[in-house]
C-alpha cells in the first residue's frame, strides 16, 4: 500500500507493508511516479482527495478561497461572510466536531437571519477573525486542535439557545480517540467510548474491524 500525500505525510505508525510518498506526478501504464522521483507498480489507484473548497458558481466577491484549516479568514464567527453578511457558510472548517459544530453554526446563522444577533462593523468582524487566526497559529498538537474547535463550538453555543452539552467531555473523548489512532492506526476502531449524551458505554464490536467483511445490520447485531 502506497499513500501519496498532497502536502505532508499523515505520519501514523503504519505496518511494514505501507509507505508514504509525495504527490503523484504521472502514471504510465501500471507504473505510478511520485514527486520525489520514486515509482511503484499499482494494481489500483483510489482517489481520496480530502476537503477542497471550491465554489465556481459564486462570483469572486462572494467566493470563499481558503485552505482546509481550523480557522478560515473572511467568515465572522466562522459563519458570516464579512464582505456581505447576507451570505453565510457552514462547515468550512477542518473538522473534529462535525455535526454538533454544524448544528451550532446553523443556530447562529438562524439568529443572524432573524435579527436576534447583530453583526458588528466590517472592521470589528475582521478583527475578531484575526484574533481566532492568531489563536489557531499557536496550535502545536492534535490535542490543541481538538480543544481549539471545542472552544469555537462553545462560543457559538454561548451566543444562541443551542442545547448545551459536555464540551470538555467531548474534547477528552476526541483526545483518547486520537491517541488510539497513533497507537494503532490499524486497530483503533476496535475501541469503544462512552456516550456524552446518555453516559452509556458503547460495546466493543464482536469482530476486529480488519476481519469484519460483512457490513450488514445482522452482522453488527450478532452476539449483541
Amino acid at each position: 500500500m502506497t499513500i501519496s500525500h498532497r502536502t505532508n505525510p499523515i505520519g501514523f505508525h503504519w505496518p511494514d507493508c505501507f509507505r508514504e510518498v509525495p504527490l503523484i506526478t504521472r502514471v504510465e501504464g501500471s507504473t505510478v511516479h511520485f514527486k520525489d522521483g520514486s515509482s511503484t507498480e499499482a494494481d489500483a489507484i483510489i482517489l481520496c482527495t480530502g476537503y477542497q473548497h471550491y465554489f465556481p458558481f459564486l462570483p469572486d466577491d462572494l467566493r470563499l478561497s481558503t485552505e482546509n484549516r481550523l480557522w478560515p479568514l473572511g467568515l465572522y464567527k466562522g459563519v458570516v461572510w464579512e464582505r456581505n453578511p447576507k451570505l453565510m457558510y457552514l462547515g468550512m472548517q477542518d473538522q473534529f466536531y462535525t455535526f454538533n459544530m454544524f448544528d451550532a453554526q446553523a443556530w447562529y446563522a438562524r439568529d443572524v437571519i432573524l435579527g436576534r444577533i447583530q453583526v458588528p462593523s466590517a472592521e470589528d468582524m475582521a478583527a475578531d477573525g484575526m484574533a481566532w487566526r492568531r489563536r489557531e497559529e499557536k496550535i502545536g498538537t492534535d490535542e490543541d486542535m481538538i480543544y481549539f474547535q471545542g472552544a469555537y463550538t462553545q462560543d457559538l453555543i454561548d451566543r444562541t439557545d443551542y442545547p448545551s452539552f459536555d464540551i470538555e467531555g467531548v474534547n477528552k473523548t476526541f483526545v483518547l480517540w486520537e491517541h488510539h489512532k497513533h497507537e494503532n492506526i490499524m486497530g483503533f476502531r476496535d475501541n469503544a467510548y462512552r456516550s456524552l449524551m446518555t453516559g452509556t458505554m458503547s460495546p466493543k464490536h464482536h469482530t476486529p474491524w480488519l476481519e469484519e467483511m460483512d457490513d450488514s445490520m445482522a452482522a453488527y447485531l450478532k452476539n449483541a
